[in-house]
């Protein structure tokens, strides 16, 4: 089992959701966030005062999978998240890290059965 966390454009929200139903992947967990990474902000003006934004609003996708699904979840992500043909900064990141159990709280099943 693999918990996969990533971090993109809000924009790229709805995009991402309808990507990851096409494989039938319905189980995901999304949260605003703020972040900075090679972006590194930008600069805004407010009331004639300029001031530099260094956290930037993202959206960050938590999801659980098992290993036979990693690889589709990622090429979902990765397809939905960018942005053009190449890609541009800020895109974002994906993040998969290993999941050692999940307990399903009602019925109390876990590993694989749980997800």
């Amino acid at each position: 089992m693999k918990y996969i966390i990533a971090i993109v454009q809000p924009t790229r929200v709805e995009a991402v959701k309808e990507a990851l139903s096409e494989i039938e992947l319905f189980r995901l967990t999304i949260s605003d966030v703020k972040g900075a990474g090679r972006q590194k902000g930008h600069t805004e003006v407010f009331r004639g005062h300029e001031y530099k934004v260094n956290l930037l609003n993202k959206a960050k996708f938590e999801i659980a999978v098992n290993e036979e699904f990693v690889e589709d979840t990622i090429n979902a992500i990765t397809s939905a998240s960018k942005t053009g043909k190449e890609g541009k900064i800020g895109d974002g990141k994906i993040f998969i890290l290993p999941l050692e159990e999940v307990v399903r709280i009602r019925t109390n099943e876990r590993g694989n059965e749980a997800i």
